[in-house]
């Protein structure tokens, strides 16, 4: 393929504006300042939210679960499902390898050896990463339930929800040189989102790859994944299942640009290869096969890259389909190297031999100019009535940010509490609780409100 120069290939793709590419401008309110205008302080000094809003925090890290296990640290990715009645499951990756021990589920009472036969990796010094399972009744606001729902594996950073009721936990580690590990790590493994489920031996999705996993979302109607990379030379994935809804064979692809091989999209420097889109650039896409996808030196981004002529991004991190859309942060992209969301918008024919003749195109629908109105994006959720909601991993006091349809930014959540990150944000399936996690603390908090009323027709 034909390279193309940066700026004449993003005024060749102006066609975009059959997609809605109109150009977005993001901004961070009416008034400057941190955290943003709308939020009122909280008393309690932990997190400020809209007045109308309110927070209860729903479970602690050290908690003894239900099943006897402590509540592992470094809460993570988290998606919500329907359970009984005014019932919600959250689905709940922690981000840890081996350390701190304090953070692990594991103690005297209830040791590792419990899960012997039912946990990826334990050995002398078990891995403790993985999955909670837990259950929140919305009406009464109360904790019902948790447990441990994947054990022994590592780094679990995000992943997504399945239209068939599982959640795809995805492993951000592939230590290659690691020789204390019993097993290999670096996969997306499969939990079903049930609230009496125990931990049962988990099998690694291999035909989904093995890199820095970060979070995974389903096309339900197409059944296509798409999967991020959490490095900063990071390829956009995508699985296509031989058979839909089944994840154990398939096709593993990266993302290119169509006529613009090896671009690279982090829109950190001007004279890189390929595009240089501003806000509201569209791009045509081709999807490009990978070859040896179990990578075992963990270097699948790189040929993908430097062989296949897939773009590049700046550490992948959150994804969600929603408003037929998949919506992908990439944390520290753009000029300001502070933060990208892209919108990928599928062709009619995903997937299929048809795909050519009407690709997909790939939009830039925020890249953040400042601090104030984004600050290094990371996990993201597509509210029920399209809204898109991001948490920040930046330096300081992190917010969740709002993005309504036409890409502006303004403040919903502002973490008062501490300088960790947030992360999880995700809603409940009828949109009126939205759950979100303080990761340094080790807190998961359920935030009600007005949302539809205040959101769904602003």
């Amino acid at each position: 393929m034909a390279s193309l120069d940066r700026r004449s290939f993003v005024q060749t793709a102006a066609f975009a504006a059959a997609f809605g590419g109109l150009h977005r401008f993001v901004h961070a309110g009416n008034t400057p300042g941190w955290p943003g205008p709308g939020l009122v302080s909280d008393p309690k000094g932990q997190f400020d939210l809209p007045e109308g809003f309110d927070y209860t925090i729903i479970s602690r890290r050290g908690e003894q679960m239900t099943d006897g296990f402590r509540v592992p640290g470094q809460h993570d990715g988290m998606a919500a499902f329907p359970g009984s009645g005014d019932e919600v499951i959250l689905m709940r990756n922690h981000e840890q390898v081996r350390s701190p021990k304090g953070w692990s589920p594991y103690h005297e009472s209830a040791p590792a050896s419990r899960l012997e036969g039912k946990a990826w990796d334990l050995g002398e010094d078990p891995f403790l990463g993985g999955v909670t399972s837990v259950v929140y009744d919305t009406k009464k606001r109360t904790l019902v339930s948790h447990r441990l729902a994947l054990a022994g594996t590592a780094h679990n950073c995000a992943g997504g929800a399945t239209p068939w009721g599982t959640w795809l936990s995805c492993e951000e580690w592939i230590d290659v040189d690691d020789t204390s590990t019993q097993r290999d790590h670096g996969w997306v493994f499969e939990v079903p989102a049930h609230a009496n489920g125990e931990c049962s031996m988990p099998e690694p999705l291999r035909a989904l790859g093995r890199f820095r996993h970060e979070a995974v979302a389903v096309d339900a109607t197409s059944g296509v994944l798409y999967l991020t990379e959490d490095e900063h030379d990071g390829l956009l994935y995508r699985f296509v299942p031989e058979v839909k809804g089944d994840l154990s064979a398939g096709k593993l692809q990266a993302l290119a640009i169509q006529k613009a091989p090896r671009s690279d999209l982090r829109n950190w420097d001007q004279d890189s290869p390929g595009p240089s889109p501003v806000t509201g650039d569209t791009l045509p896409v081709e999807w490009v096969d990978l070859l040896d996808i179990h990578a075992p030196r963990g270097d699948l981004r790189i040929r993908g890259h430097e062989i296949h002529g897939a773009a590049r991004f700046a550490r992948g991190e959150g994804i969600w389909a929603g408003n037929g859309s998949v919506y992908v942060a990439c944390t520290n992209g753009g000029r300001s190297r502070i933060g990208q969301i892209w919108r990928y918008h599928p062709s009619p024919f995903e997937g299929t031999d048809q795909e050519a003749a009407s690709p997909g195109r790939l939009e830039l629908f925020v890249e953040s100019p400042d601090k104030l109105t984004l600050h290094y994006a990371d996990n993201l959720v597509v509210a029920p009535w399209g809204d898109v909601f991001v948490s920040e991993d930046g330096e300081g006091h992190d917010r969740v940010i709002r993005i309504d349809p036409q890409g502006r930014c303004t403040p919903f959540l502002a973490n008062r509490l501490s300088s960790s990150e947030l992360t999880g944000v995700c809603f409940s399936p009828d949109g009126n609780t939205m759950f979100v996690n303080e990761q340094g603390s080790g807190l998961t908090l359920a935030v009600h409100g007005p949302f539809r009323e205040r959101f769904a027709q602003a």
